[in-house]
């Protein structure tokens, strides 16, 4: 029996649909990527998986009973941390971590035993006795982590977690998350897909409010390779235009990339078709200066795009 089950899950704000009968299963100690463009209903089906919103239909299991059902015992069995950190900026953060454990109603030596893992294993010993408001981002994030775990949730849902960090703070926590996969069922919102393939086993993509690919990451790239990309950088006139008329060409995206007059460009591609040739013709009759020119397989980003792009093919 899965884990986590939505069965037709769908819900409405204001006429509009947000959620439009997502259906999808997760095993136990799976981690779990799930992406999808602003606005396409990541954060609605958390909501509703953590019990902040109810459904408007569909059904929600957690070890096959429905969370409607359980209530109480659902939340205790689940982690979250939402995209906006609710963190209170004047509290020290032990304090705060108190205050979390006592809505947990963690008491005695369970109450101690799950400060010291979440502590420890979000490393945040450093800031123990600091206001959580001097804090940095990653460690702000760090925090909210800790408040996620600290009673102990089979379930973790995590919403943007690496949001508005720095390069090297991004590491830091998909390397926190990883570690905290390996004890528990993880769900991952995230609009950083490199994340997805260094921390999950599995790729959900929601667009519109439906599920629009689910497998595993490794199944989902090798599908994203019907395609090419090939990198074009030229000086010339029309050289965007002109290379969309190549046969094969699927979309053309192009940028000026720098003062000189270069331009950019990124051709996708049926994966059968070798446009280099044609495009080394159309330099010499066009008179252009190549400075770029390579292919590459496809990836997450591409098959991301094809699904989620009104009109894509």
């Amino acid at each position: 029996m899965p884990f986590l089950t939505l069965e037709g899950v769908s819900k409405r704000f204001d006429g509009v649909i947000a959620v439009d009968g997502v259906s999808f299963a997760v095993d136990r100690g799976e981690v779990v990527g799930f992406v999808g463009p602003n606005g396409a209903g990541k954060s609605t089906t958390m909501r509703m998986i953590t019990q902040y919103i109810e459904p408007d239909a569909g059904t929600i299991r957690l070890d096959g009973t429905p969370i409607a059902d359980a209530a109480r015992d659902a939340k205790r069995r689940i982690g979250y941390l939402p995209e906006n950190n609710p963190l209170y900026g004047d509290m020290l953060v032990a304090d705060y971590l108190a205050f979390i454990a006592d809505l947990r109603q963690l008491v005695g030596g369970v109450r101690d035993q799950s400060f010291d893992e979440a502590v420890t294993s979000t490393g945040i010993e450093s800031v123990y006795y600091r206001p959580i408001g001097d804090l940095s981002k990653g460690f702000r994030q760090r925090v909210g982590l800790a408040q996620a775990i600290l009673h102990r949730p089979d379930l973790l849902v995590l919403d943007e977690p690496t949001e508005g960090l720095d390069p090297n703070q991004r590491v830091e926590i998909r390397r926190l998350i990883g570690e905290l996969g390996k004890d528990r069922t993880v769900l991952l919102s995230t609009h950083v897909l490199s994340e997805v393939q260094q921390s999950c086993s599995r790729l959900l993509i929601i667009s519109g409010g439906k599920i629009v690919a689910d497998g595993p990451v490794d199944r989902l790239i090798q599908q994203a390779e019907g395609v090419v990309q090939i990198a074009v950088e030229a000086r010339g006139t029309d050289v965007a235009a002109s290379l969309a008329r190549l046969a094969g060409v699927r979309s053309v995206e192009s940028s000026r990339a720098g003062a000189d007059g270069r331009v950019a460009v990124r051709l996708t591609a049926d994966k059968d078709a070798d446009l280099r040739p044609g495009i080394f013709e159309l330099a010499k009759t066009h008179g252009w200066t190549l400075y770029e020119l390579h292919q590459e397989t496809g990836n997450l980003e591409e098959l991301f795009r094809q699904l989620t792009t009104p009109g894509q093919p």
